[in-house]
Protein backbone atom coordinates (compact mmCIF):
# COMPACT_ATOMS: atom_id res chain seq x y z
CA UNK A 1 0.00 0.00 0.00
CA UNK A 2 2.89 2.21 1.30
CA UNK A 3 4.50 1.58 -2.57
CA UNK A 4 1.51 2.22 -4.57
CA UNK A 5 0.92 5.62 -3.09
CA UNK A 6 4.51 6.29 -3.66
CA UNK A 7 5.30 6.37 0.06
CA UNK A 8 7.85 4.09 -0.06
CA UNK A 9 9.94 2.32 -3.06
CA UNK A 10 9.15 -1.08 -4.61
CA UNK A 11 11.12 -3.64 -2.76
CA UNK A 12 10.22 -2.01 0.74
CA UNK A 13 8.47 -5.47 1.58
CA UNK A 14 11.85 -7.05 2.15
CA UNK A 15 12.46 -3.99 4.75
CA UNK A 16 9.52 -3.87 6.54
CA UNK A 17 8.28 -7.79 6.91
CA UNK A 18 11.39 -9.16 8.57
CA UNK A 19 10.71 -6.56 10.96
CA UNK A 20 7.25 -7.39 11.76
CA UNK A 21 7.83 -10.76 12.20
CA UNK A 22 10.35 -9.54 14.76
CA UNK A 23 7.88 -7.60 16.45
CA UNK A 24 4.93 -9.66 16.71
CA UNK A 25 7.18 -12.20 18.19
CA UNK A 26 8.66 -9.72 20.74
CA UNK A 27 5.66 -7.41 21.36
CA UNK A 28 3.63 -10.99 22.15
CA UNK A 29 5.92 -12.60 24.05
CA UNK A 30 6.55 -9.36 26.17
CA UNK A 31 2.58 -8.78 26.56
CA UNK A 32 1.76 -12.59 26.86
CA UNK A 33 4.13 -12.55 30.31
CA UNK A 34 3.79 -9.11 31.85
CA UNK A 35 -0.10 -8.70 32.15
CA UNK A 36 -1.20 -12.03 33.48
CA UNK A 37 1.78 -12.01 35.88
CA UNK A 38 0.24 -8.19 37.05
CA UNK A 39 -3.06 -10.17 37.45
CA UNK A 40 -1.65 -13.12 39.23
CA UNK A 41 0.20 -11.12 41.51
CA UNK A 42 -2.01 -8.77 42.26
CA UNK A 43 -5.91 -9.38 41.91
CA UNK A 44 -6.28 -12.82 41.46
CA UNK A 45 -3.65 -14.44 43.71
CA UNK A 46 -3.26 -17.61 41.38
CA UNK A 47 0.03 -17.42 41.37
CA UNK A 48 -0.18 -18.80 45.39
CA UNK A 49 -1.52 -21.98 44.29
CA UNK A 50 1.57 -22.35 41.59
CA UNK A 51 3.84 -21.28 43.86
CA UNK A 52 2.67 -24.49 45.89
CA UNK A 53 4.01 -26.65 43.81
CA UNK A 54 6.87 -29.16 44.50
CA UNK A 55 8.75 -26.98 42.44
CA UNK A 56 11.64 -24.02 42.58
CA UNK A 57 10.25 -20.75 42.67
CA UNK A 58 12.38 -20.17 39.56
CA UNK A 59 11.22 -22.92 37.67
CA UNK A 60 7.40 -21.27 37.87
CA UNK A 61 9.09 -17.82 36.81
CA UNK A 62 10.29 -19.89 33.09
CA UNK A 63 7.68 -21.55 33.11
CA UNK A 64 5.69 -18.30 32.20
CA UNK A 65 8.35 -17.20 30.16
CA UNK A 66 8.37 -20.18 28.44
CA UNK A 67 4.31 -20.10 27.58
CA UNK A 68 4.40 -16.62 26.44
CA UNK A 69 7.33 -17.35 24.38
CA UNK A 70 5.54 -20.79 22.62
CA UNK A 71 1.85 -18.13 21.85
CA UNK A 72 4.74 -15.52 20.43
CA UNK A 73 6.28 -18.09 17.83
CA UNK A 74 2.21 -18.52 17.00
CA UNK A 75 1.85 -14.95 16.23
CA UNK A 76 5.08 -14.86 14.26
CA UNK A 77 4.19 -18.10 12.40
CA UNK A 78 0.91 -16.76 11.52
CA UNK A 79 2.45 -13.34 10.25
CA UNK A 80 3.76 -15.02 7.11
CA UNK A 81 0.51 -16.67 5.26
CA UNK A 82 -1.15 -12.91 6.32
CA UNK A 83 2.40 -11.25 4.56
CA UNK A 84 1.62 -13.58 1.42
CA UNK A 85 -2.03 -12.48 1.11
CA UNK A 86 -1.61 -9.20 1.63
CA UNK A 87 1.85 -8.54 -0.14
CA UNK A 88 1.83 -11.25 -2.26
CA UNK A 89 5.13 -12.30 -1.91
CA UNK A 90 7.42 -12.41 1.10
CA UNK A 91 11.28 -12.69 1.09
CA UNK A 92 12.41 -16.18 1.93
CA UNK A 93 15.08 -18.67 1.32
CA UNK A 94 14.56 -22.03 2.32
CA UNK A 95 18.23 -22.59 2.69
CA UNK A 96 17.77 -20.49 6.12
CA UNK A 97 15.28 -21.65 7.57
CA UNK A 98 16.28 -23.03 10.63
CA UNK A 99 17.75 -19.94 11.40
CA UNK A 100 15.00 -18.20 11.03
CA UNK A 101 12.98 -20.53 13.31
CA UNK A 102 16.14 -20.34 15.90
CA UNK A 103 15.94 -16.63 15.63
CA UNK A 104 11.88 -16.46 16.01
CA UNK A 105 11.87 -18.34 18.99
CA UNK A 106 14.77 -16.23 20.38
CA UNK A 107 13.05 -13.12 19.89
CA UNK A 108 10.11 -15.01 21.67
CA UNK A 109 12.13 -15.29 24.44
CA UNK A 110 13.29 -11.50 24.77
CA UNK A 111 9.83 -10.48 24.36
CA UNK A 112 8.97 -12.82 27.35
CA UNK A 113 11.51 -11.31 29.53
CA UNK A 114 11.39 -8.47 29.03
CA UNK A 115 7.50 -8.95 30.08
CA UNK A 116 9.00 -10.90 33.11
CA UNK A 117 10.51 -7.87 34.57
CA UNK A 118 7.79 -5.44 33.62
CA UNK A 119 5.23 -8.31 35.34
CA UNK A 120 7.34 -7.95 38.53
CA UNK A 121 8.29 -5.12 39.04
CA UNK A 122 5.66 -2.61 37.79
CA UNK A 123 2.74 -1.87 40.24
CA UNK A 124 -0.37 -3.29 39.38
CA UNK A 125 -2.05 0.19 38.89
CA UNK A 126 0.87 1.06 36.87
CA UNK A 127 1.05 -1.24 34.37
CA UNK A 128 -0.91 0.18 31.65
CA UNK A 129 0.89 3.61 31.58
CA UNK A 130 4.25 1.54 31.53
CA UNK A 131 3.23 -0.57 28.61
CA UNK A 132 2.57 2.83 27.21
CA UNK A 133 5.71 4.12 28.06
CA UNK A 134 7.53 1.25 26.97
CA UNK A 135 6.05 -0.40 23.51
CA UNK A 136 5.79 2.25 21.78
CA UNK A 137 10.03 3.40 22.07
CA UNK A 138 10.28 -0.58 21.61
CA UNK A 139 8.30 -0.08 18.33
CA UNK A 140 10.13 2.60 16.69
CA UNK A 141 13.67 1.82 18.16
CA UNK A 142 13.50 -1.80 17.24
CA UNK A 143 14.75 -1.52 13.47
CA UNK A 144 11.45 -3.21 12.64
CA UNK A 145 10.65 -0.79 9.97
CA UNK A 146 14.41 0.48 8.67
CA UNK A 147 17.74 -1.16 8.37
CA UNK A 148 19.72 -0.35 10.63
CA UNK A 149 23.03 0.39 8.82
CA UNK A 150 20.78 3.05 7.30
CA UNK A 151 20.95 5.00 10.35
CA UNK A 152 24.59 5.94 9.45
CA UNK A 153 23.80 9.56 9.43
CA UNK A 154 21.05 9.65 12.37
CA UNK A 155 24.22 8.57 14.94
CA UNK A 156 22.28 9.04 17.94
CA UNK A 157 19.15 7.09 16.72
CA UNK A 158 21.27 4.94 15.67
CA UNK A 159 23.00 4.54 19.18
CA UNK A 160 19.42 4.62 20.51
CA UNK A 161 18.30 1.50 18.63
CA UNK A 162 21.29 -0.30 18.95
CA UNK A 163 20.55 -0.71 23.10
CA UNK A 164 17.02 -2.09 21.46
CA UNK A 165 17.27 -5.67 22.21
CA UNK A 166 14.49 -5.88 19.17
CA UNK A 167 17.19 -4.18 16.83
CA UNK A 168 18.66 -7.63 16.65
CA UNK A 169 15.89 -9.55 16.33
CA UNK A 170 14.48 -7.75 13.18
CA UNK A 171 18.22 -7.33 11.68
CA UNK A 172 19.12 -11.23 12.23
CA UNK A 173 15.62 -12.01 10.31
CA UNK A 174 16.08 -9.32 7.75
CA UNK A 175 19.94 -10.71 7.22
CA UNK A 176 18.17 -14.37 7.10
CA UNK A 177 15.39 -13.50 4.69
CA UNK A 178 16.61 -10.59 2.64
CA UNK A 179 20.00 -10.81 2.59
CA UNK A 180 20.49 -8.30 -0.10
CA UNK A 181 19.18 -5.60 2.36
CA UNK A 182 21.85 -3.76 4.45
CA UNK A 183 21.95 -5.18 7.85
CA UNK A 184 23.95 -5.93 10.96
CA UNK A 185 25.76 -9.52 10.89
CA UNK A 186 23.83 -12.32 12.11
CA UNK A 187 26.31 -14.16 14.50
CA UNK A 188 26.59 -10.65 15.48
CA UNK A 189 22.31 -10.46 16.25
CA UNK A 190 22.06 -13.91 17.53
CA UNK A 191 25.00 -13.39 20.09
CA UNK A 192 23.71 -10.35 21.26
CA UNK A 193 20.35 -11.77 21.34
CA UNK A 194 21.51 -14.41 23.99
CA UNK A 195 23.13 -12.15 26.22
CA UNK A 196 20.22 -9.51 26.25
CA UNK A 197 18.52 -12.53 27.03
CA UNK A 198 20.85 -14.22 29.51
CA UNK A 199 20.49 -10.16 31.80
CA UNK A 200 16.67 -9.80 31.20
CA UNK A 201 16.02 -13.30 32.51
CA UNK A 202 18.66 -12.67 35.41
CA UNK A 203 16.82 -9.61 36.43
CA UNK A 204 13.32 -10.87 35.75
CA UNK A 205 14.12 -13.93 38.12
CA UNK A 206 15.15 -11.91 40.91
CA UNK A 207 12.03 -9.54 40.31
CA UNK A 208 9.75 -12.98 40.36
CA UNK A 209 11.76 -14.06 43.34
CA UNK A 210 11.32 -11.00 45.34
CA UNK A 211 7.18 -10.50 44.53
CA UNK A 212 6.96 -14.37 45.34
CA UNK A 213 8.81 -14.21 49.03
CA UNK A 214 7.49 -10.78 49.34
Amino acid sequence: MLTELGYARPGYEEVLFPGLVALAAVLTGLQSTALPLVIEFSYSNEIEDRLLAPLPIGAVAVEKVVFAAMRACVAAAVMFPVGVWILGTIPWQASTAPAVVAMIVLGALLGAAMGLILGTYVPPNRISVTLTLVLTPLIFTGSSQYPWPSLGHIRWFQVVSALNPMTYVSEGLRGLMAPNVPHIQTWICFVVAVGSLVVLMAVGMAGFDRRALG
